[in-house]
């Protein structure tokens, strides 16, 4: 017996089944979570009661999808049980069927799913150990002794009892990643699964057990029958994890990464001059580690800051060169996304920090120089680049910063307040058609752009009287 603290609408879910004859376990990652004393996000239950069983029960829940799943939210709990104070509102709570499946032709989803009759079975199919748990009530005393506090409490006490079959507590312990079963089979089910063994690796600091690594290399090319889709949203939560660069290294020594961003291996044995000590690979890698931003489309930038280098390389007498090679990467950047099925504002967030890393700073730079590099950059993007600059340059054996990089950072944030964009101007087009009384037109924004342009230069020229001044001469021309 382990006595957890539990959000009461967890103890809600699991006393509605049990009233109703029913037996209700909750499953997955969340006991993990418990076991290792971290926050649960995701609250995930298993039951002999089928869909429309759980909808009767939870009066605002929706079937989601066609494996059992029937989604519920914590607002709408609460309205049922008359608690709006219980917290956990904003959550939602995924309650599945004990199910078997059967086929796997496509290598992603099951053919046949059957509601299974026993808690076995139904863990019996699961990825890997340590998400094969599963905790109930200690006993129908110890539920009923719960419920009596949810009223007063959004977390209360349970005494439970965690039911392990396939020993995943000794592998939580030992930090071992080991599948369900036969690995190969695992993975013939689901070819998603190796990359997710190396994405809680890499969030949890797990290893992969031996065998379960053995068969991510012997079936990596099944990673070819799954969707983009999928792999990205594994791929972004590795990028968010502790460990990035070491999950990148996970998937490029167990033969998966060259399915996923072969052109990042382009970089092994490309030598590279001057400050660095690493080949363009190791750098990469190297900067991945160094970079501070916990963005995962930051860091997958940092990774991909010099992916232009391999395509670039040049050496003549000695002398090696990589020439515009941040031109030539954002085209791959850009690439890389459409196939990662990237949002536009994360597309064309990547392609501006690989596009614009080579900036350098000088102290004889004027304050409109540093104003156009901002703009040039996104005022969205500027602390990003300094973030990915920092990788960069840590990725290089370099400290994390410089004297130059320490003041430019300071001078950026001086002109943030400055005009940065046309509609900083103290006028806009309605000015500009009303001194020439023109209509719109192409004219309008060719006045404001050239008045943007002298404003970028002297920010002290920025007020209403000068700039409609400015347009009666302008409207002249």
């Amino acid at each position: 017996m382990i006595a957890f603290s539990l959000p009461s609408l967890v103890v809600r879910i699991l006393s509605t089944l049990h009233e109703a004859g029913f037996q209700a376990y909750v499953v997955g990652g969340a006991i993990r979570d418990l076991i290792q004393q971290k926050e649960v996000y995701d609250w995930d239950f298993t039951t002999d009661a089928v869909p429309d069983e759980i909808m009767k029960l939870f009066w605002e829940s929706f079937y989601d999808n066609t494996f059992g799943t029937v989604r519920v939210s914590g607002k709408h709990l609460a309205i049922q049980f008359e608690q709006p104070s219980l917290g956990s509102e904003d959550m939602l709570f995924d309650i599945t069927t004990f199910r078997t499946e059967h086929g796997y032709s496509d290598r992603r989803r099951p053919d046949r799913v059957v509601w299974g009759k026993n808690l076995e079975e139904d863990l019996s199919r699961r990825d890997f150990t340590i998400n094969a748990l599963a905790l109930k009530p200690q006993s129908d005393e110890a539920l009923a002794k719960a419920l009596k506090m949810v009223r007063v409490s959004p977390e209360v006490s349970l005494d439970t009892e965690i039911i392990d079959l396939f020993q995943g507590q000794a592998d939580l312990a030992r930090k071992l990643i080991r599948t369900v079963g036969d690995p190969n089979m695992r993975f013939n089910e689901d070819a998603l699964r190796m990359i997710r063994a190396i994405r809680i690796g890499s969030q949890l600091a797990f290893f992969i057990e031996e065998k379960t690594l053995t068969a991510i290399q012997q079936n990596a090319k099944l990673l070819t029958h799954i969707s983009w889709e999928r792999i990205r949203d594994e791929l972004l939560k590795l990028f968010a994890s502790p460990f990035p660069a070491d999950g990148v290294m996970l998937l490029h020594s167990s033969g998966l990464l060259q399915y996923i961003l072969p052109e990042l291996m382009a970089g092994q044995k490309i030598p590279q001059a001057g400050h660095h000590i690493y080949d363009v690979w190791t750098h990469s890698i190297e900067s991945l580690r160094g970079c501070p931003s916990t963005d995962p489309i930051v860091r997958l930038a940092t990774l991909l800051h010099d992916i232009g280098k391999p395509r670039t390389f040049r050496q003549t007498n000695g002398k090696i060169t990589f020439y515009n090679h941040e031109v030539a990467g954002a085209t791959i950047a850009r690439t890389i996304a459409l196939r990662l099925r990237l949002s536009k504002a994360q597309t064309e967030k990547l392609v501006t920090l690989v596009r614009w890393h080579m900036f350098a700073y000088a102290p004889t730079m004027t304050d409109a120089a540093i104003r156009r590099f901002i703009r040039r950059v996104g005022i969205v993007n500027i602390n990003d680049m300094m973030l990915l600059r920092v990788g960069d340059r840590k990725g290089g054996g370099s400290k994390a910063t410089s004297w130059r990089l320490t003041e430019l950072q300071r001078r950026v944030g001086e002109q943030l307040y400055e005009p940065l964009t046309v509609r900083d101007l103290k006028i806009d087009g309605h000015d500009v058609m009303e001194v020439l009384k023109i209509g719109p037109g192409p004219k309008v924004g060719e006045i404001l752009s050239v008045l943007f342009e002298e404003i970028m230069e002297e920010t002290k020229k920025n007020t209403r009287e000068y700039l409609l001044e400015r347009i009666k001469e302008l409207g002249q021309k």
